[in-house]
């Protein structure tokens, strides 16, 4: 008897949701595409993107065959680029090596770009409903709550735990709408800040519960203080009001997006711009600061405004002269695109 199971798909039928735009129709594209958005990320913010997304690119072969910039666009303000990378190269592979399909083996799914063990068992069981565990962020604070489990998640010896319980408890009934409901519980109850565990189903069970540890569980992981950088993001606008855009580089923060050209601070910022255009006063706009997983940036903003575009820095690959109705069409990251859409009110 798997009464973990029973429990939560009692409770999903009266409180699950299934209302998602990526469950109607739950087809392998749909699903795969809704959980990488959803690594990193709330529902509550995806769902407007999903379906923006799938409005444009439909199928894993429109999505194969658009271009890097269009997937980007379409990517862009939901952070974590490398995902949307990975999205595109693994829709190339399925039509080049799957005849345009995600594979149904959990092996060749797990081999794609940016789709891994817990990925692929979510798509095959809930596009197929085949019988495979998952073990998202969600479903390991579930468990580790369930089971009273210490240690940090992320640790090998942990997660291979963890991995033995979510197969133990995986039915070979339902498996798509238990997938949804151990996600489902993850997200709206068994949540990391104060659990609301009168709802929980499984609380009866739960050993963190028991014993009062919800506070404590799963295990943090170990702190380590982020380091700070700074820069000056340079604004150069020409007198049709177009931004001089440059494309990052294929490695770092932002590969591959389009961005406003840099200097290593506000002093060094006229000499930098001097070197893209004919430029006159700088105004320095308001700073701000966008944190990373791994580092904080300190970022001003300076406007060199109507400046005059130098006949050798013209448009090419890696840089061109935007006009602010293009703005949209190009994979910008989300605090250069929200600097951009702010600029007629910042300014004096």
């Amino acid at each position: 008897m798997n009464r973990f199971a029973d429990e939560l798909l009692r409770w999903f039928d009266h409180h699950g949701r299934k209302d998602l735009p990526w469950q109607h129709p739950r087809d392998a594209y749909r699903v795969w595409l809704s959980e990488i958005m959803l690594q990193q990320t709330q529902v509550v913010t995806v769902i407007g993107y999903f379906q923006r997304f799938v409005e444009r690119l439909p199928t894993l072969r429109a999505l194969a065959d658009a271009d890097e910039d269009t997937v980007l666009a379409l990517w862009s303000g939901l952070g974590y680029y490398r995902r949307a990378r990975f999205l595109h190269r693994a829709a190339q592979l399925c039509v080049e090596h799957h005849g345009g399909n995600l594979p149904r083996d959990l092996d060749a799914l797990a081999a794609l770009p940016g789709i891994g063990r817990s990925t692929a068992g979510a798509i095959l069981a809930q596009a197929h409903g085949m019988r495979f565990p998952i073990l998202d962020g969600n479903v390991k604070r579930v468990l580790t709550r369930y089971h009273g489990i210490a240690g940090f998640p992320g640790e090998s010896a942990i997660e291979k735990r963890l991995w033995v319980h979510a197969d133990e408890h995986t039915p070979a009934k339902r498996t798509a709408d238990y997938t949804q409901a151990i996600m489902d519980l993850g997200a709206t109850v068994c949540v990391r800040s104060k659990p609301a565990c009168t709802l929980c189903p499984q609380a009866a069970s739960c050993i963190a519960h028991r014993d009062g540890l919800t506070a404590t569980l799963p295990t943090a992981k170990p702190g380590k203080k982020i380091p700070t950088r700074s820069l000056a993001m340079l604004l150069l606008r020409d007198a049709r009001g177009r931004i001089l855009l440059e494309r990052r580089g294929p490695v770092g923060v932002w590969s591959g997006l389009w961005s406003l050209p840099e200097a290593s601070d506000a002093d060094s910022a006229p000499a930098a711009a001097a070197g893209l255009a004919r430029v006159g006063k700088p105004d320095a706009l308001p700073a701000f600061t966008h944190v990373f997983s791994h580092y904080r940036l300190d970022v001003s903003p300076i406007l060199f405004d109507h400046a005059a575009p130098l006949n050798r820095v013209s448009d090419r690959a890696d840089r061109r002269w935007c006009a602010p109705g293009d703005l949209a069409t190009l994979g910008l990251p989300a605090p250069v695109r929200t600097l951009l859409d702010n600029l007629p009110e910042i300014l004096p």
